[in-house]
């Protein structure tokens, strides 16, 4: 069955031209021109997945992601031309999964979709628990132990070791870490993964200046190897 894509714009004509970039994907589109239509169909369509303008005629994206997330995990995509962060934080605050200012280029926003479609799945699968050399990595509990003893992580170190550890034995690029950990604004900040990831590899390697548990592929990325 293809993906169903809710698509909420008040312009029929970038309703149409959404409508052949993800029909040509593989997804369905359904359109609506008001964030009242777009709650409708979001509760008699059962859409995968919402890309929906900020700027509306009436209420606008924030109050549709606000009300989805009344009764809906629908994940949500928000399209606009302001690019400032307070109204980021705005949308994200309402219940947006992701942001993309206009304009953006096709392969961004089908990287963004297939980002949050894969967020969405992975959470329907059970957190690995996985023991490495003395370490026990609980992420369903959030919790990691060096020899039986609780090791201080923070939320950043946290989802950094998480990425790694769902994708054991895989390298990961820099920008496939900086965008999962950080998001898309940070996917080309090499220096912030490496001052984090030495934080993390003093707390749960034995010898950071020698790990073996996350190992590097140099001026690639990194890969869990425990």
């Amino acid at each position: 069955m293809n993906t169903r894509a809710l698509v909420c714009d008040d312009d029929s004509q970038i309703r149409r031209a959404m409508e052949v970039l993800l029909g040509s994907e593989g997804y369905e589109v359904i359109g609506a021109g008001t964030a009242e239509d777009a709650l409708d169909a979001a509760a008699t369509e059962t859409p995968d997945v919402a890309i929906v303008d900020l700027s509306l005629p009436g209420k606008d994206g924030i109050w549709l992601c606000e009300r989805l997330r009344e009764w809906s995990q629908l994940p949500i995509l928000l399209l606009s031309v302001v690019d400032e962060e307070p109204e980021k934080v705005r949308a994200l605050e309402a219940g947006a999964d992701d942001y993309v200012t206009k304009p953006f280029g096709n392969e961004e926003l089908l990287a963004r979709l297939r980002a949050i479609l894969r967020r969405v799945a992975d959470a329907d699968e059970p957190e690995p628990l996985v023991t490495a050399d003395g370490l026990e990595i609980d992420l369903g509990g959030r919790t990691v132990r060096r020899d039986g003893k609780l090791v201080k992580l923070t939320p950043t170190e946290l989802r950094l070791l998480g990425a790694l550890v769902r994708a054991r034995g895989r390298l990961l690029t820099h920008r496939q870490l900086l965008t999962d950990v950080w998001g898309i604004e940070s996917a080309d900040d090499v220096h912030l993964l490496r001052v984090q990831m030495v934080g993390l590899r003093r707390k749960i390697e034995r010898e950071p200046s020698r790990p073996t548990l996350i190992v590097t592929d140099p001026g690639l990325g990194y890969r869990f190897t425990g």
